[in-house]
C-alpha cells in the first residue's frame, strides 16, 4: 500500500480555494477512480493521466488507484488537476522522491503525449499560492501571465519528462522574470479630436472626477461614441493591486491582459444584442460577464433602448453593490463589478427630435419606455449632444481641451475629494452629504426647491448634490455654491426630454 499527497487549487468565482490531491495505491484488480465531487472534465483526467505517463516513459501501476480531491464538497472542473494527479501517482509508486512535491502547488492539463497545457484562471491561484509561501509549478504557456506578479516563486516546463527532470535537479527557489507594468501610453484618441460639444466634454470631466454614471442623448453622428470612448483615458491609472484584480478576472474569462495595458482602465462596449448572461455573467460553468470585465473601468452601452429591458434591469443591483452574485445548485459565486457606466441613445426611434423628427410623441414614449425608471435613476448626469451649428465644423479651434489637460484637472479633483472624505463624490452616502463636505444649508434648500419644481425624485436630489460637489472640486472651490447646483441641474437632459412628452 502506498499513498501520496500534493496541493493545487480550484476556481470558485474569483477565489482559489486549496485542493489536496490524495493518491492511494492498493492491491486488487487494476482500476482508476477519481472521487471528490469532480466534474466530467476532471473524471476524464483518468485517461489523460494514464496515457501521458505511459507515453512519457513512466510506469502506470497495474493496481487499484484511487484519487481523492479534497475537500469533497468543493466543485472542481477543468484539466488543471492533471499534473498534480500524475505527480502524486509517480510519488506513490516510488518513481519520484517525496521531497520533489513538498511545499509546491501543481497546475496543468496533460495531453496524451505528456505535454503540459495551460489552464485558465491561474492568477487568483498564483496570488493564493504566494500567500501560502509555496512554489508554483505550471506549464510554460502560463508563465507569461504569472510574470505580472512580483516575487512569485514559480517554475515551468512544457512536457512531463522535462518537469520531472526540473523537480529532480532544481531544489531551490525559482523566480520567473517579472514584467514591469509600463505607464499608459499617450492616448491615441485625444479629447481635442472631438469638434465642439463643450457641454459634453465638461460632463465627461465631471463624470471622470466624481466617478458618476453618464448618459449622452443626441441624434446620430453628433459624437456621442467619440466622447464615451475617451472617458477611460481621463481616469487615473490603476494601482498594482487593482491591476492584478482586473487581470485575475480577465484570466478567469481566458482573456489576457498585455503588460503594456496592465495599469490601463478596462473599457468594455458590449453589443445591444448581448444576453443577460454575457453582460452580468453566468453559464453552466459561471464565467464573469462584461460588467466584471469592466471592473475598475468603464462599461459603455451604445444604443441603450435597443438593449432588452430585462438585461438593463439586471445591472441595477451590481451598480449599487459593486458585485454580482451568480447562484447555482452547487455553489453561489461572486464576481466584483465596480464599474462606471456610460450610455448613449438617440432621443427617438428615427434619431431626431423636434421639427426634424418623423416619430410621433407616442412612438417616442414607447421607444424610451424600454428603459425603466429605476434604471434611469442610476445616472447622475444626462447631457444633450446636439448637432454642430453651421460653419463650426471647419472653423479653426484655438486652445482646444486636450486629454492631458483634462486628465490633470480630473486627478486634482479626485485628490481633493479623497483627502476630504476618503471616497469619491459618487460614493457619498446621503448621511455624509449632510456632514462636512462643503455643502451649506442654503445650497441644499436651493437644490430641494429645484427638484420640487422639476418633479424629480429624492434619489435625483442626492445625485444632483454629489454632481455639484464634483463641479466645485473641478473649480477648486472649498464650498459648493448655488451656481454649481444650477450647472448640475443643467445636466438633466433625460428629465427634460421626458417632460416634453408628458
Amino acid at each position: 500500500m502506498a499513498i501520496a499527497q500534493v496541493y493545487t487549487r480550484a476556481l470558485v468565482g474569483i477565489d482559489a480555494p486549496e485542493v489536496r490531491v490524495e493518491v492511494h495505491i492498493a492491491g486488487g484488480l487494476p482500476s482508476f477512480a477519481v472521487v471528490g465531487l469532480p466534474e466530467a472534465s476532471v473524471r476524464e483526467a483518468r485517461e489523460r493521466v494514464r496515457a501521458a505517463l505511459q507515453n512519457s516513459g513512466f510506469e502506470f501501476p497495474a493496481r487499484r488507484v484511487t484519487v481523492n480531491l479534497a475537500p469533497a464538497d468543493l466543485p472542481k472542473q477543468g484539466g488543471r488537476f492533471d499534473l498534480g494527479i500524475a505527480l502524486a501517482i509517480l510519488t506513490a509508486t516510488g518513481q519520484l522522491p517525496p521531497h520533489c512535491i513538498q511545499n509546491r502547488e501543481f497546475y496543468g492539463e496533460l495531453s496524451l503525449a505528456g505535454e503540459i497545457q495551460g489552464s485558465s484562471g491561474l492568477l487568483p491561484a498564483a496570488l493564493a499560492c504566494q500567500q501560502a509561501s509555496r512554489q508554483m509549478v505550471v506549464a510554460n504557456n502560463d508563465a507569461q501571465q504569472l510574470q505580472l506578479i512580483h516575487d512569485l516563486n514559480a517554475i515551468s516546463a512544457s512536457t512531463l519528462p522535462e518537469m520531472i527532470e526540473l523537480l529532480l535537479s532544481h531544489q531551490g527557489e525559482g523566480r520567473l522574470p517579472v514584467i514591469e507594468a509600463t505607464s499608459a501610453a499617450p492616448a491615441a484618441q485625444d479629447l481635442s479630436d472631438v469638434i465642439g460639444q463643450h457641454q459634453g466634454k465638461q460632463a465627461l470631466m465631471i463624470a471622470a472626477a466624481g466617478q458618476h454614471n453618464l448618459m449622452l442623448v443626441g441624434p446620430p453622428g453628433t459624437g456621442k461614441t467619440m466622447l464615451a470612448s475617451r472617458l477611460s483615458d481621463l481616469l487615473p491609472e490603476l494601482s498594482m493591486s487593482q491591476a492584478l484584480e482586473v487581470a485575475s478576472i480577465h484570466s478567469i474569462a481566458s482573456l489576457d491582459r498585455h503588460p503594456a495595458q496592465l495599469t490601463q482602465r478596462p473599457f468594455r462596449a458590449p453589443h445591444h444584442s448581448s444576453s443577460s448572461a454575457s453582460l452580468v455573467g453566468g453559464g453552466s460553468v459561471p464565467k464573469p460577464g462584461e460588467i466584471s470585465l469592466a471592473h475598475h473601468g468603464v462599461l459603455f452601452l451604445d444604443e441603450l433602448p435597443e438593449f432588452p429591458r430585462t438585461v438593463l434591469d439586471s445591472l441595477r443591483e451590481p451598480l449599487e453593490s459593486g458585485q454580482v452574485v451568480i447562484s447555482r445548485a452547487a455553489a453561489k459565486l461572486k464576481f466584483p463589478a465596480e464599474f462606471q457606466l456610460i450610455a448613449a441613445l438617440n432621443p427617438s426611434p428615427c434619431g431626431e427630435i423636434g421639427a426634424q423628427s418623423r416619430s410621433t410623441p407616442e412612438q417616442i414614449r414607447r421607444y424610451l419606455s424600454r428603459i425603466s425608471g429605476p434604471f434611469l435613476d442610476r445616472f447622475d448626469l444626462s447631457v444633450d449632444v446636439n448637432r454642430l451649428p453651421p460653419g463650426q465644423l471647419n472653423q479653426p479651434v484655438t486652445n482646444p481641451l486636450t486629454t492631458a489637460v483634462a486628465k490633470d484637472k480630473v486627478a486634482q479633483a479626485r485628490r481633493w475629494a479623497l483627502s476630504r472624505q476618503n471616497c469619491l463624490n459618487s460614493q457619498l452616502s446621503s448621511s455624509k452629504l449632510n456632514q462636512n463636505v462643503g455643502i451649506s444649508r442654503e445650497v441644499m434648500l436651493f437644490a430641494e426647491e429645484s427638484i420640487q419644481r422639476l418633479k424629480l425624485s429624492i434619489r435625483a436630489y442626492h445625485r444632483i448634490l454629489k454632481v455639484s460637489r464634483t463641479i466645485a472640486d473641478l473649480a477648486q472651490c472649498q464650498q459648493v455654491e448655488t451656481s454649481h447646483v444650477a450647472q448640475a441641474l443643467s445636466y438633466r437632459a433625460m428629465d427634460k426630454l421626458l417632460a416634453q412628452l408628458m
